[in-house]
This record gives structure tokens, sequence and C-alpha cells, in this order.
């Protein structure tokens, strides 16, 4: 794809010389990226994307599981109850267990895996937050996160092109997330076990990654824009498998059930 870098080059050189050209390559190229984005994917990049969105998710698991040290039985129970609840095949349950144990290897390469990620998976914005929403959730499951698996989150964000500070949001957001789990709002509204109404509510700000002082029509977006990243057909049409998108399928429900709580408040 290079039309829009001849064509950038051509008209920077035209206003600007040879410093114009220069300007126009870059824009162009910026321009040829976006175009490659919008580009159908076919079959074959479809499947090589679902590949290795499966693959790195389950292997750096593994990875995650090692981080600080070894890895329990109970740890390994947990991860194969994790993978039944996710909805996998059977086929694809047996492989998520064997790229578990790889993750979890003395040898097991983080950067190399997380490398390929993104060469193959790098322009499909949303794949990225999935995934790193993935494994946060993932690691937060059995009630705590250590610092070492922290750490590796961090790693992982960093190699995906994220900053700390939106890692620091992305994971208060999850947790918040978290607490709407298999709830409706509903008319009546609804109250997480042990929370105050109060509490409830903070957490549901938390969730949509949005303040209180902000205005109903910028909650309104954010609630939206969450939305569209976790879409199970969207998420499906960039490469995501499709028995993995139960995962996705449920945040959406809890990113509603946040949303619903605020807009309630706000009657």
């Amino acid at each position: 794809m290079v039309t829009g870098k001849i064509i950038g080059g051509s008209l920077g050189f035209l206003v600007a010389g040879p410093l114009g050209v220069l300007i126009g390559l870059y824009v162009g190229h910026q321009f040829d990226k976006g175009l490659i984005g919008l580009r159908p994917m076919s079959a074959e990049d479809q499947a090589r994307t679902r590949d290795t969105f499966f693959d790195t998710l389950f292997s750096v698991l593994g990875h995650l599981a090692k981080a600080d040290g070894r890895i329990t039985p109970a740890e390994i129970a947990h991860a194969e109850g994790l993978m039944g609840k996710m909805g996998l095949s059977s086929d694809h349950r047996k492989k998520a267990i064997e790229l578990f144990k790889l993750g979890a290897q003395s040898d097991f390469s983080l950067k190399s895996t997380m490398d390929n990620f993104v060469s193959v998976c790098g322009r499909q914005g949303n794949l990225k937050r999935s995934l790193l929403n993935y494994l946060i959730a993932l690691a937060i499951a059995d009630g705590e996160l250590h610092a070492a698996e922290q750490q590796v989150l961090r790693n992982v964000a960093g190699h995906l092109g994220f900053s700390a500070a939106l890692f620091d949001q992305l994971l208060a957001m999850i947790n918040a997330q978290s607490q709407f789990k298999g709830s409706s709002s509903g008319a009546g509204g609804h109250r997480s076990s042990g929370q105050s109404s109060a509490d409830q509510l903070k957490a549901a700000y938390t969730a949509l990654g949005v303040q209180p002082s902000q205005s109903d029509a910028q909650i309104k977006r954010a609630y939206r824009k969450l939305t569209s990243e976790n879409h199970p057909d969207k998420l499906i049409g960039q490469g995501m498998p499709e028995d993995m998108i139960k995962l996705a399928t449920e945040r959406t429900q809890e990113i509603r059930t946040a949303y619903e709580i605020i807009v309630a408040s706000r009657k």
C-alpha cells in the first residue's frame, strides 16, 4: 500500500520542496496505514489472527501463573476451570492447557510472544485491548493479584503500546466491572453483595472509566465506546476466536449494568 506515500510526497515537493517530500511521505504513510486497517481481512488473515490471539492469551496466562516462582495444583485446577467457563470447544480446551504449560516453562520468552502478537494483530486496536483485558480479568479471577503477576501484566501492556497510566486505569476498570458479574440492574436497581449504594455507584463510575463530575453526554459516550470495543461481532470480524467471545459478552453486560446504575442515580 503506497498510494498515500506517492501522493503525499508529490504534493509535499510541490508545496515545500525537499522538506515537503519528507512531510508528505510521513502523512501519506499514516494514510496508507489507515487504509490497511479499514481493508476487510482475508480468510487467511483471520485464521492467522485467531490462532495468534489464542496462543498468546493462554501461553501468557501460564507465564502469569508461574510469575511467583511455581505453579500449584490449585492454580492449574483454577486455570482449567476458567477455560471451562469460557465455553471453549474440547479441542481448544486441550490446546489451551498445552499452551498454559508451555508458558509456565522457564525458557518461555514473553518478549518474543508479544512481538509476534503485535506483528500479526497490532493493527487491530480492539484485539490488543481485549488481550490485556482478558489477561487482567483472568489474573484477578481468584480474588488476588500478586505483585509479580502485576509486573508481568505491566510488561504485556508495554509491549502493546499502552502507557503505565492507561494500564492502571484498565486494572481499576476491570476490577470494578467484575463487581457487576452476573448482575442486571433492571428497573429496581441492583446491589452487589456487601456493597452500599454509595460504594456500588462509585464502582460503577470506575467501571466506565469516568468521573461523577462529568456530564451525562460524556458518560454516555464512554459507555458507547466501551460497548463498541467489546462488541462480539466486531471482535469476531477482527479475528477473535468465536468460542472466546463469551468473556466479551459478559463484560458488555457488566458495563451495561454499571451504566444503568449511574443513569438511575442521576434521575
